[in-house]
């Protein structure tokens, strides 16, 4: 008797429990909550295998993670940049280093091996997701010596060889790896190299590696948790919106077998019918979902598995191992990919004058290496040195295909469609080189731009560029709205400049330019609204040179129409020049009217502007934000009123307003600003309500025939509002919306317009 008892109890004792976690996209997190309910209750985690989401879950508690300290991470503004392909660092700004244009799709070609057109194959930025998985996971790496049996609980991975079509099973290397792997989801997400082999979502070939678990560790008794269902009871007969969001899941995951998890074991499925494999931000529901599902079926778990973990041992164990983790501290920077040459112009950006790199300096120089568009693809690794108990820190480094294509524009109800079209061409040596054009066409605007850069990859990074544009404006031929003008005022503008520019990043998101423009502006205009073809037009010229430096900060989600982030702008400038002026013949048949010779004088002013946008508040449905603007300048009248307001700065309240001529919202001072109102009806769906007030210091008023004076000291306001549907589609916005300005002529406006409303600045800008 003494004897069956000892033998039961070492059966007891004995006893081991593996875990099984599916993949399935963001319904994964509800494997966080069957992670709190088996612990609540004391059941012992021996072994854990996993897929996809379930893999990343499995691997942050076998790297020593506690439920609670995933949970936290998982409900983290963090967690929904690194999914979402979002990030903010120092450089984010550096990053987006090219003025926004109206492109709305790129080719890349690479001219060294012919012309080879390829897009864009990952749909989702994977940037702050690989450095992540480094924070999260080197470490444990270190501890196990990269073999997974020596993690807090022993742990496997399934990731797919689509070449060969096999499900492989990752034991060893980087933990951080094995996870990127494992989550791989074709067009989602680019693949990485593993082995030697390019792999993808392991849940391609093994969805729920239930077998894996049983081959590896042969534990007594299996929990498995499966987030993922191929399967309808019925066939959907009619389109059904919540089968196409699942329709990557359909297309990519294998099916996941309960049967696999054999009589000792218990099968637990959420129920995450409402939910989306795309949507990661109802965390706690998920978390909920899975704890809630757990313990329904923990009578079940209790009746098969009598072995109780203490939690104070439990504890003691996940601090003693965690303790083990080597610190974050880096003696090295290695870089691969690259020649030479360009493996100097990386490693500059990582210098340092210390001897040793902690993770932040690591960090500042990963995120200015992936802001640099002279790289196609930048692959971070961290590898623990035990010699030097110190880690280095890889650099998998692809430079870009050398020649870009881009093609945009916009196709409107209203006469301003244009086409654009661009190019660019890089080169990276020690240091890199970009060189680009860039061509609009269209009834009201046209333009011509080439561009130049160089980049030195210095401790705070340092570039100097110049730019030649050519700006075309026919303001006559867009003269109508939705109501006719049948007498407009012809204004056709012309400017030319040359930019030398010399500009560095600073913290947060912000950079500053410092600017050396030469101007050549040709303005041609008539004076009232009864020009006729064959009269001559009053011309303006003006040649000069404008000194500026301009703060700029801007973290927008989107170019134009944006509901997040903000955009900051700080300009001072100096501008000097001779303002050339020949009449024309407009007035050659009004009584009393006295033609004056043609003119010159110089000309010289100073101008601060400051620019904000604002998306500050956030509702579940609602977003509100603000955009505010004032200019003071000295600058001087022009020879009439016409010349005088084309030389003005504007304000440009509404997508469309730079494409019409508006003289009430011009001022050489003023102060002017509105709120945005944006709805979301559903996704990438937005109705958005907007309204601004323009208050110049002194309005511009007509005198006689042509004359310009200034009006009494803010006695006018303005105003301009807009309300429309805005259609996000991944080429470009969808906008149908009414417009309304406080002015005379151009005052109701329907627009529609399917692309970007972009234009180049103009020269005095």
């Amino acid at each position: 008797m003494l004897i069956l008892f000892v033998l039961c109890c070492t059966q007891v004792h004995a006893q081991k429990v593996g875990l099984v976690f599916s993949g399935g996209g963001a319904k994964g997190l509800a494997h966080i909550g069957t992670l709190k309910a088996l612990e609540e209750n004391h059941i012992p985690i021996d072994y854990i295998t996993g897929t996809s989401m379930g893999g990343i879950v499995g691997a942050m508690y076998a790297a020593g993670y506690s439920p609670a300290e995933i949970e936290k991470i998982a409900i983290s503004s963090d967690f929904q940049n690194w999914v979402n392909g979002r990030y903010t660092s120092d450089y984010t700004y550096y990053f987006q280093k090219n003025a926004p244009n109206a492109s709305m799709l790129t080719a890349k070609v690479a001219i060294d091996t012919g012309f080879h057109f390829s897009f864009r194959s990952n749909i989702i930025n994977d940037i702050p997701l690989n450095f992540a998985f480094l924070e999260l996971f080197s470490q444990a790496s270190a501890v196990s010596k990269d073999n997974f049996d020596n993690l807090f609980v022993p742990y496997r991975c399934m990731v797919a060889d689509v070449l060969s079509q096999k499900s492989i099973t990752v034991s060893k290397g980087s933990l951080a790896e094995a996870v990127r792997a494992t989550m791989t989801v074709p067009i989602i997400y680019r693949p990485i190299k593993l082995d030697g082999k390019y792999v993808f979502d392991g849940g391609l070939y093994n969805n729920f590696p239930a077998d894996v678990m049983e081959r590896d560790f042969k534990p007594d008794f299996v929990i498995g948790a499966n987030v993922s269902s191929k399967t309808y009871n019925e066939y959907p007969k009619n389109n059904d919106d919540r089968l196409m969001n699942r329709f990557l899941v359909y297309m990519f995951l294998s099916k996941s077998d309960s049967t696999m998890i054999g009589k000792n074991g218990v099968y637990i499925q959420p129920d995450l019918g409402d939910y989306s494999v795309t949507n990661f931000a109802p965390v706690e529901d998920l978390i909920k979902k899975g704890y809630d599902a757990t313990m329904a079926d923990m009578p079940k778990i209790k009746a098969l598995i009598s072995k109780r973990v203490d939690p104070a041992e439990l504890e003691r164990k996940r601090a003693q191992f965690n303790a083990k983790k080597p610190d974050l501290k880096f003696s090295s920077v290695t870089v691969s990919g690259v020649n030479n040459q360009q493996k100097k112009y990386v490693e500059r950006l990582f210098k340092s004058d210390k001897t040793t790199f902690n993770l932040q300096d690591i960090k500042r120089g990963y995120y200015k290496l992936v802001a640099d568009q002279t790289f196609e693809t930048v692959y971070p690794k961290i590898s623990y040195q035990a010699a030097t108990d110190s880690y280095t820190f890889e650099v998998v480094a692809q430079p870009k295909k050398s020649f870009k294509l881009d093609l945009g524009g916009n196709i409107s109800t209203r006469p301003i469609s244009n086409v654009f079209l661009g190019a660019e061409y890089n080169y990276l040596n020690r240091k890199a080189y970009t060189f680009g054009t860039s061509f609009y066409s269209g009834r009201f605007y046209e333009s011509v731009q080439l561009n130049g850069r160089i980049d030195y990859p210095t401790k705070l990074p340092l570039f100097l560029a110049a730019e030649l544009t050519y700006n075309h404006w026919n303001f006559y031929n867009t003269s109508q709205i939705f109501i006719e003008n049948p007498h407009p005022i012809y204004i056709e503008q012309s400017d030319r400049k040359i930019d030398l520019m010399m500009g560095m990043p600073l913290n947060y998101n912000t950079k500053i330019v410092l600017h050396s423009t030469f101007i050549n502006n040709n303005d041609r205009y008539s004076p009232n609204s009864t020009f006729a073809v064959g009269d001559l037009l009053d011309q303006t010229i003006f040649n000069g040179f404008k000194g500026s430096l301009n703060l700029e900060k801007n973290s927008l989600n989107r170019k134009q129409y944006a509901t997040n982030g903000q955009s900051f702008s700080l300009s001072v400038s100096y501008t000097t020049g001779r303002e050339n002026y020949n009449p024309g013949n407009i007035f050659r048949n009004t009584p009393g009217f006295v033609k004056t010779p043609s003119q010159n004088r110089l000309q010289n002013w100073g101008t601060i502007k400051l620019t904000q946008e604002n998306y500050f508040l956030h509702l579940k449905k609602y977003t509100l934000g603000y955009l505010v603007e004032g200019v003071i300048s000295n600058q001087p009248l022009f020879y009439n009123y016409y010349s005088t307001l084309l030389m003005s700065p504007a304000f440009y309240p509404l997508q469309d307003s730079r494409s019409l001529f508006l003289d009430k919202f011009r001022a050489t001072t003023y102060a002017a600003g509105g709120i945005k109102n944006i709805y979301n009806l559903k996704k990438n769906l937005d109705f958005r309500l907007e309204g601004y007030l323009f208050l110049p210091h002194k309005e511009f008023e007509l005198n006689n025939f042509q004359d310009v004076d200034y009006a009494k000291p803010i006695t006018k306001i303005r105003y301009a509002a807009t309300a429309g549907m805005v259609y996000h589609t991944p080429l470009g916005p969808v906008s149908l919306s009414y417009n309304l300005y406080n002015d005379a002529v151009k005052r109701n406006g329907v627009l529609l317009h399917i692309g970007y409303l972009i234009y180049n600045k103009r020269s005095i800008e």
